[in-house]
């Protein structure tokens, strides 16, 4: 359950979907679809604090460059 009713950025009402996450680790990164609140007003999205741990292991995973069961998908290029 969510503590808030309404976006506590803008008031505006609040959404159940599944999203795209980008997690960052080290110089990897990660795409995950998780459940957020999203405001329909500004798109802020809130996230459940399980949800908020399971980021701050997937970046951690990162950083220790432990990616077994993570399917590659690409490669990231910085534009200087």
């Amino acid at each position: 359950m969510m503590p808030f009713e309404k976006c506590p950025v803008c008031g505006g009402e609040l959404a159940k979907k599944d999203v795209e996450k980008i997690v960052r680790g080290g110089a990897d990164t990660a795409v995950l679809t998780v459940p957020a609140e999203v405001c329909l007003h500004c798109g802020e999205r809130l996230y459940s604090q399980e949800t908020v741990r399971r980021f701050a292991e997937v970046r951690e995973k990162l950083e220790r460059r432990e990616t077994k069961g993570m399917a590659e998908i690409g490669r990231s290029f910085k534009v200087a």
